[in-house]
């Protein structure tokens, strides 16, 4: 197979022309000229010659799901519904390109979860905010992009079994606001049918003021009957164009974003509203729990941002309307390299919940470092809330599976952009695909969907193999050790986020302490400091708020700590601080030299863009490593044990 034009990416067949009579293709049960079937069979006759397909319905089969069988004869897909012909034909794709022989390919599969989706943080101007892999493909110049590009975007996203895209920035400003209106219907339409081909939704984030800013009125206050009216008009409008469209992503009342709290109204009074118009169009309301209060004081000690998605939201548990979903971030602050789980995730028992990760490495090397970020993810899902006697990990609670939700799911701020490999560095592609293939199948392991990824975008001898499974597997905790130690978080340049700053953000209005002074650092987070250790399940809440039970690599995150605390390595915490950061920089050599010993099995044009974000990264390694360890040496005025450089 052929390097497809832009990418090492997974899908890396050549884009030609179907040639018809290669092989048999036989579609009982379904019509061969819809959209999502016809794309499906072309999928299949790109990546194959002379391999027949047959496509059957089986409606006993879950919904979005597949069962693929190979023979001597071909390949067989059964499923319910057009998605999962589609699905199971990227699986039998997907098989075979790891390795699999037509008659082996076996599988029976339907998705963990009912939505599975990406965010765009991208701008109508053509920029990305958090974005690292160069500007936008959706926009340029306040116009909508439809491309070639953008057929390859949605087939990438079909192959991992995505079925709903939010193609701008949450924080919704300028044109963006104006996607809901006549000037942009056109190329929306048009978007939203490239999509359904594929098997997507088409979701827009929604500007919470919009009566204002596009409707000339004085308020956006939910529960006037002026705005629902406004509402009720726009929507409808709205939807006589875009028939197709899934519903809106809504971030409000955060980091200057309007919203009901302007009006001392809740946030379920604002979702609600909107989710009660949208309703009778079949669209869904996704709601943002990314709410805090942004004007903290840092002299403060008790006001915790921690706190604020559980204090908000966990009030109006039981308020939300069916057609409301609540998009929950992993953890309590914002894509750390490791913080603990949301308390939200489980604590709300009667209302729809939806996990919200970051691919974008905001906080975890700008797609610069090599951080793979599916350990994380499936620390998050395999966490067990005790929410429930059985069905208690974040896992069950966002599926559905606990309560018994219709909607629910995962979402994922995505890293994608124009650059010519998507994703500015190429092995952060391991994120994108990793993500999409663990929100369809929560019980795959990092290292098989490492290996699945590997397989098909390098296709790599087995030995080979095993160190990029290796290089990536270790990443992210060769990362953490050499930033920020033990869950404390941030440290990292205001603004921009790469790169260490130790006081960056200490005493700014953000809430990003770590409280460090002449004898220790961490943050109290139990009853007798913020309290929010108490918004746990007894059995985590009991467990995070002694010292002794806390997971350690959390502990500085839950308590302020001494600098000669004995850990359970025996180390003392300081000599933890300075022997993980000399540990981390030593090992991120190890990384870039793993990734040498590849050079003439990788693509030379790959190779090379991955060499350049590694000396990069080693860089970054060596700041992070040099500044951290000084000023704690010069804050505690403890040597390191080894007598290494410290400065």
């Amino acid at each position: 197979m052929e390097t497809q034009k832009w990418t090492q990416l997974w899908l890396n067949y050549k884009d030609a022309e179907t040639k018809p009579g290669t092989a048999d293709i036989v579609v009982e049960g379904f019509d061969e000229n819809a959209p999502v079937v016809a794309n499906a069979i072309a999928e299949f006759r790109r990546a194959f010659t002379g391999i027949s397909l047959s496509l059957f319905r089986k409606d006993s089969i879950p919904k979005e799901g597949y069962l693929i069988a190979g023979s001597e004869d071909g390949i067989t897909v059964e499923a319910s519904d057009e998605r999962g012909i589609l699905y199971g034909v990227f699986a039998a794709i997907r098989q075979m390109s790891c390795g699999k022989r037509a008659i082996e390919v076996a599988e029976e599969a339907s998705p963990k979860n009912p939505l599975r989706m990406m965010n765009h943080w991208d701008n109508m101007d053509g920029s990305i905010e958090r974005g690292y892999s160069g500007e936008s493909f959706f926009f340029e110049n306040e116009k909508i992009v439809i491309s070639d590009r953008t057929r390859d975007y949605a087939r990438f996203m079909a192959s991992i079994g995505i079925n709903g895209v939010v193609i701008n920035n949450v924080n919704v400003k300028g044109a963006a606001s104006y996607l809901i209106t006549d000037r942009y219907f056109g190329r929306l339409s048009e978007l939203s049918e490239l999509f359904e081909g594929y098997g997507i939704k088409l979701y827009m984030s929604l500007n919470f003021a919009s009566p204002i800013e596009i409707g000339g009125m004085d308020t956006c206050d939910p529960l006037d009957p002026k705005v629902i009216t406004w509402w009720e008009g726009k929507i409808k409008e709205v939807y006589d164009r875009l028939p197709n469209l899934g519903g809106f992503l809504v971030k409000a009342d955060s980091e200057g974003r309007p919203g009901p709290f302007t009006y001392g109204r809740t946030q379920a009074d604002g979702a609600n509203m909107l989710g009660d118009i949208i309703k009778n169009y079949g669209g869904i309301i996704i709601w943002r729990c990314f709410v805090y209060n942004c004007t903290q004081d840092w002299r403060d000690r008790k006001t915790d941002r921690a706190r604020a998605g559980y204090d908000y939201f966990k009030p109006q548990d039981g308020s939300y309307h069916d057609n409301v979903i609540l998009q929950i971030k992993n953890g309590p602050m914002d894509f750390q390299i490791r913080e603990p789980v949301s308390p939200l995730l489980g604590g709300l028992t009667k209302t729809n919940q939806m996990l919200e990760v970051q691919i974008a490495q905001e906080y975890t090397g700008h797609q610069i470092d090599l951080c793979y970020l599916i350990p994380l993810y499936k620390e998050v899902l395999d966490f067990h809330t005790h929410c429930d006697q059985e069905k208690d990990t974040v896992a069950d609670v966002v599926s559905g599976r606990t309560m018994g939700n219709t909607l629910g799911g995962m979402a994922a701020v995505i890293n994608t952009g124009n650059d010519l490999n998507w994703t500015g560095n190429d092995l952060a592609a391991a994120n994108l695909y990793g993500f999409g293939r663990l929100a369809f199948d929560t019980d795959l392991s990092a290292e098989e969907i490492a290996r699945e990824w590997i397989a098909m975008t390098f296709g790599l001898p087995k030995k080979e193999e095993d160190v990029l499974c290796n290089m990536l597997l270790r990443s992210r905790e060769i990362y953490e050790k050499y930033t920020s130690p033990l869950g404390i978080g941030w440290m990292v340049n205001p603004m921009g986020h790469y790169g260490p700053s130790v006081d960056g953000y200490e005493y700014s209005r953000w809430g990003t302490y770590h409280r460090a002074d002449h004898l220790g650092i961490g943050v109290d987070r139990t009853e007798n400091g913020t309290g929010y250790c108490n918004q746990y399940y007894e059995e985590n809440a009991k467990m995070y708020s002694d010292p002794k039970t806390c997971p350690e690599e959390l502990v500085l995150f839950f308590h302020h700590l001494p600098y000669t605390y004995m850990l359970k390595t025996g180390k003392t915490l300081i000599q933890h601080i300075y022997d993980s950061h000399f540990e981390g920089e030593e090992e991120a050599r190890g990384l870039a030299d793993d990734w040498d010993s590849l050079k003439g099995v990788i693509p030379e044009d790959s190779f090379k863009r991955v060499k350049e974000r590694f000396d990069l990264q080693l860089d970054n390694a060596r700041e992070w490593r040099d500044q951290v360890n000084s000023y704690f040496y010069r804050k505690s005025g403890i040597a390191d044990e080894k007598g290494r450089t410290i400065y």
